[in-house]
């Protein structure tokens, strides 16, 4: 009963984003991760990463890193293991199934003019378009919260992030060479990238 009462409180909230089914594949395993990222994925929190609408290898990626330690994380890290035991194939499909809808968070139109201009350095792996290239396990930034785009920069730039990782080595000796503020930039130009 508790359950339930708690899932009506859930969809209430969520209101016409709760409009998605709940009989999709991997939805019941998914409201799990709504605390945090918003229902279906959808992540209204400027530093909440948007989940709907990620790539399956991506969102699988992240969880086996996150509940491996890889990825160190104490709040996503029994949240991830938990995933894996609940059918992490099953909640990749079903966030890959959700249209994004792009963060809510309101730029500053000069934070992302500079972006646009020092985005160049990131199109190498990413993309003109920043959707990322999967076959070289590079993700699409596009559209993310800028706070969350900010905090993993400066994660990778600090060594924070998947260390020890060698195919991230390019990326964090590329971003130790950018400046905190263009960093932020470079979040606020992406995160308005549809």
């Amino acid at each position: 009963m508790r359950v339930t009462t708690s899932l009506l409180l859930l969809l209430a909230l969520a209101g016409p984003a709760a409009a998605g089914p709940l009989d999709m594949q991997g939805a019941p395993q998914a409201l799990v991760c709504s605390a945090c990222h918003g229902f279906a994925g959808q992540s209204r929190s400027n530093t909440m990463p948007i989940l709907a609408g990620i790539a399956p290898w991506y969102f699988k990626k992240a969880i086996q890193d996150y509940a491996a330690g890889k990825r160190p994380s104490p709040e996503m890290e029994p949240y991830a293991k938990m995933v894996l035991q609940l059918g992490v194939d099953d909640v990749a499909a079903y966030f890959a199934a959700q249209a994004r809808t792009p963060s809510p968070v309101v730029l500053e139109p000069a934070a992302v003019e500079r972006g646009r201009a020092a985005a160049v350095q990131c199109t190498l792996c990413h993309g003109v378009s920043g959707k990322g290239d999967p076959s070289k396990g590079v993700p699409d930034l596009t559209g993310q919260p800028p706070g969350y785009l900010r905090n993993q920069m400066l994660l990778f730039k600090a060594d924070r992030r998947s260390p020890g990782d060698e195919h991230l080595k390019a990326l964090k000796t590329l971003m130790r060479t950018i400046p905190d503020e263009q960093i932020a930039d470079l979040a606020a130009y992406w995160s308005s990238v549809r």
